[in-house]
């Protein structure tokens, strides 16, 4: 147990030591990994309301009232199909026009946004509903088997998936067989998605790869286009400059509820956790305090680390390191090869909660 330290012109020490993410090795249940699949913290309090439809781009307007149509179009007794009972065993009448929509647009446009509140307008009960990344319907698939996860979701009203990761095919065939099965059960969809390896920066809308991906099931989905200033044109955010190991380490002893990891041992543990618990991983962490962050030398790793990228920005956990600055992770190659959309994306989202964890520095 560590005692308070006063440290002259210095503020004290906190009583406990911070936690280490290394220390830690969740088991999630299966039943946990469906109830969590719900638009994260971040995204819980948006709705159509709240989405600012840029005046010089009408189709954002447009997108918001086609798709609080859809949302009013899903309440009511589920679709017919192998999901749900049928009420005094009459069959209802399938809905007519496409079970599913695409948010199509570049970056930075509001896409996530306008999927969340698609969730938060459909009404039904939020059990009915549910709303993830591509790579947690593929963890979630992974832990339960295909048709658990089928009897799981067939139920559902609505099944949200953010960015659709087009360039991993195996997976894609997965999800689509996936998604092919929960519309015979009657579940409408709606996506997201990224761009395919060698289009980056090549053109703003992946409807085209998307609906060519997805086979047999793009006759279930409307593409949405949404125009919009691509903000990946002004290049990689500059990320603030790196604290010393000795101001990081303050910081997370000074702070309730921080976690205190160096960066090379945190990326050894994460080959050791599946990428489905790393969300459990920083349950209760209210900041993550790296020390000694150098360059990511393989893919798999780099890989890793951009889904605790993604599940520390959903919950807004900031992020307080010494060593490299989070623009400099990721090699030239991997900036340049196929899963590079996923590199920037990761360095963006840690280079906000960089900038959130300023304040947990003593000045």
């Amino acid at each position: 147990m560590s005692s308070s330290t006063a440290v002259p012109g210095q503020s004290p020490i906190a009583e406990t030591a911070p936690q280490s993410l290394c220390a830690l090795e969740p088991r999630v249940p299966a039943d946990r990994l469906v109830a969590e699949m719900v638009p994260p913290p971040r995204f819980d309090s948006v709705r159509f309301e709240t989405y600012e439809p840029d005046p010089d781009q009408p189709s954002q307007r447009e997108a918001v009232e086609v798709l609080s149509s859809f949302a009013a179009g899903l309440g009511g007794a589920h679709a017919t199909g192998t999901g749900r009972r049928r009420w005094f065993g009459k069959k209802t009448a399938a809905p007519t026009g496409p079970r599913g929509v695409y948010l199509d647009g570049g970056y930075g446009v509001g896409k996530t946004h306008l999927l969340a509140s698609l969730w938060h307008a459909t009404p039904a009960d939020p059990s009915l509903k549910a709303f993830g990344t591509f790579v947690e319907l593929t963890n979630l698939v992974g832990a339960l088997g295909f048709q658990q996860t089928v009897q799981t979701l067939g139920g559902h009203r609505l099944l949200c998936i953010d960015e659709f990761e087009l360039d991993d095919p195996g997976d894609t065939v997965l999800v689509s067989s996936l998604l092919s099965r929960l519309v015979e059960a009657g579940v409408a969809l709606a996506a997201t998605s990224n761009t395919l390896p060698g289009k980056l920066g090549e053109g703003r809308f992946a409807a085209a790869d998307f609906l060519r991906e997805i086979q047999g099931l793009s006759a279930h989905f409307r593409p949405l286009r949404i125009d919009g200033e691509d903000y990946r044109h002004r290049g990689l955010p500059e990320a603030p400059p790196p604290y010393s190991s000795d101001q990081v380490t303050k910081a997370a002893y000074a702070t309730a509820g921080a976690s205190l990891d160096d960066f090379p041992a945190l990326l050894g543990h994460l080959a050791r956790v599946h990428p489905s618990r790393y969300g459990a991983l920083t349950d209760g962490i209210t900041a993550v305090c790296l020390t000694d962050v150098e360059p990511v030398q393989d893919q798999s790793t780099a890989l890793r680390l951009v889904v605790l990228a993604d599940r520390l920005y959903d919950r807004e956990v900031p992020v307080l390191a010494s060593g490299l600055p989070f623009d400099r992770l990721f090699s030239d190659e991997m900036l340049n090869g196929g899963y590079r959309k996923k590199y920037f994306r990761a360095i963006s989202r840690l280079t906000a909660l960089a900038r959130d964890a300023k304040g947990l520095v003593a000045q």
